[in-house]
């Protein structure tokens, strides 16, 4: 793939996370209130309704906050101008081709309609032409960043000189969303029908298409494109929307006793016999990553650990004890996945074939837990008491066969092929464990800027959920030896100029003692080149 686009893709990636890091906020919000009223969801606890009903104010404007992180997360110097563009594109999209709006364009009666002709209008996608719509607030997002880093310098007249800069952005944001919504009137038909064909080839395999996705979600992390396939099953992009129906458990299993047919059965919910059932079918894309997230990685760390050379085993030891810990409770990651990932691409394999191998039995037994982070513990507590978890606590059960199952195969597999994990490479004086105090951080800065060339060979540098990720002038100039001297979790190079560093975590702090460090430089923060 062109390194251009490559890094257009992973800048995009990053943005994304601005509006993913808000779903914690849901999740917890909406698991408090479901703990306090697990039967009556609000009904008999004014404590749990206001917990609940302020989650839903996350998860029912989603595609408002796709629009506004993304615009604000592509703009060159992350300008509020951005995000106020990105809303108004946004509204401007959804008050044009909102259902009722284009209805009255067709003269169609909605209320009306019904048999074939209900459902063809369905299949058009004009019914998800609302606040969820995380696809459009994507593509809005994308719009508004551009118009802002090509239009935010502009200068116009004297006469008109008080609507330059970055007061023309939303303006001509404004213009090109009704140029935009002209298009999609034509198009979106046709982009819609694409998707829920895609979506629905996979949710109609079931099971198989749930570890079918969970596969994929593993091997595109490197790329950092998990998210785009992500988006497809856990948002309202085609309606499968699986995290915002299962946070809403109490609405979902509503919508669903009030469902007439199929098209008004939620999610993954089974039209069957005249009913809609969705208790054991919500959750099927997210409750398979508990077991691995909480259980799998952290048995895998356990086996790299002992695998390693003796005299690395203390640093080997603290890495993997800190990966596993944020894996455990948090869901996160790639700290671990990074360890082996490209000293051992064998074992990331079955990494993501025991991932949707996980994924597929959960869905397989109707075993149902969700997250609005990721699938860790605290996750999985706050999601116990929802309505719709159905035996969850049998994923703890499955994670304790995963813990073996990955113990086994990693410790079998590094000493049969002699593969190179943490401690076991030519890099076998690992540095120490990473340190959480200030002087930690800027040693770990120092470390990186001098590894990847030093500060006149950084273009660009920003940051994301775990990754630093920096665009420099000169490949040649980086040592990727010296940066893993910082105790990285490791390193990817997505496109020739573009490297990123796994730090975990904790990546904000290491960002700010670089971008401190930097700072009297002329590199570039954030990544102000175009989009």
């Amino acid at each position: 793939m062109n390194g251009k686009v490559m890094e257009s893709l992973q800048r995009l990636g990053k943005a994304l996370m601005g509006a993913v890091a808000v779903m914690p906020v849901a999740a917890i919000l909406m698991g408090i209130g479901y703990w306090i009223d697990p039967d009556g969801w609000g009904a008999n606890s004014v404590l749990a309704s206001v917990l609940i009903k302020s989650g839903a104010a996350v998860l029912d404007n989603l595609g408002w906050l796709f629009a506004i992180a993304i615009a604000f997360g592509l703009s060159r110097d992350n300008n509020g101008a951005a995000a106020l563009s990105g809303f108004i594109g946004f509204a401007t999209i959804k008050m044009l081709l909102n259902e009722k709006a284009v209805a009255g364009f067709q003269g169609v009666d909605l209320e009306a309609l019904e048999g074939d002709a209900k459902l063809d209008w369905v299949s058009q996608g004009w019914g998800a032409m609302g606040d969820k719509n995380v696809l459009v607030g994507i593509v809005i997002g994308i719009l508004a960043a551009w118009v802002y880093n090509r239009f935010s310098r502009t200068k116009l007249p004297p006469f008109l000189a008080f609507f330059s800069g970055r007061r023309l952005v939303p303006i001509v944001t404004a213009l090109l969303a009704i140029v935009l919504a002209g298009v999609l009137y034509f198009v979106w038909p046709f982009i819609y029908s694409a998707l829920f064909h895609f979506g629905q080839s996979i949710q109609g395999l079931g099971a198989v298409g749930a570890g079918i996705y969970g596969f994929a979600n593993r091997l595109l992390i490197p790329t950092g494109l998990h998210h785009a396939l992500n988006s497809i099953f856990w948002f309202d992009v085609i309606g499968i929307n699986d995290i915002g129906n299962f946070l809403s458990g109490g609405k979902t299993i509503a919508d669903a006793a009030a469902a007439t047919d199929a098209a008004s059965c939620p999610g993954v919910g089974v039209w069957a016999d005249g009913t809609c059932t969705v208790i054991g079918e919500v959750g099927r894309y997210q409750a398979g990553f508990f077991p691995v997230m909480m259980f799998g990685l952290p048995a895998a760390a356990l086996a790299m650990y002992l695998r390693a050379n003796t005299k690395s085993q203390k640093a080997v030891g603290s890495l993997m004890l800190a990966g596993a810990l944020a894996s455990f409770f948090t869901g996160v990651t790639e700290p671990l996945e990074f360890a082996f990932m490209f000293v051992a691409p064998a074992l990331y394999l079955v990494h993501a074939v025991l991932t949707g191998l996980s994924v597929f039995l959960a869905a397989l037994f109707h075993w149902t837990a969700g997250f609005g982070f990721s699938a860790g513990l605290v996750d999985m507590v706050l999601s116990a008491r929802n309505p719709l978890a159905n035996q969850w606590y049998m994923l703890l059960v499955q994670g304790l066969v995963f813990a073996a199952i990955y113990f086994v195969i990693f410790y079998f597999l590094i000493g049969a092929m002699n593969l190179k994990t943490p401690g076991r490479g030519d890099d076998v004086e690992m540095a120490a464990q990473q340190k959480s105090g200030d002087a930690e951080f800027a040693g770990m800065a120092s470390t990186v800027i001098a590894g990847l060339g030093g500060v006149s060979n950084i273009e660009s540098i920003d940051y994301c959920a775990t990754r630093l990720r920096t665009v420099v002038k000169d490949e040649v100039k980086v040592d990727e030896g010296a940066i893993k001297s910082a105790g990285v979790a490791g390193i990817i190079r997505p496109s020739q100029r573009s490297v990123q560093v796994v730090v975990g975590p904790q990546v904000q702090f290491v960002y700010d003692e670089v971008a401190d460090q930097l700072r009297a430089s002329e590199v570039t923060l954030n990544g102000e080149q175009e989009i």
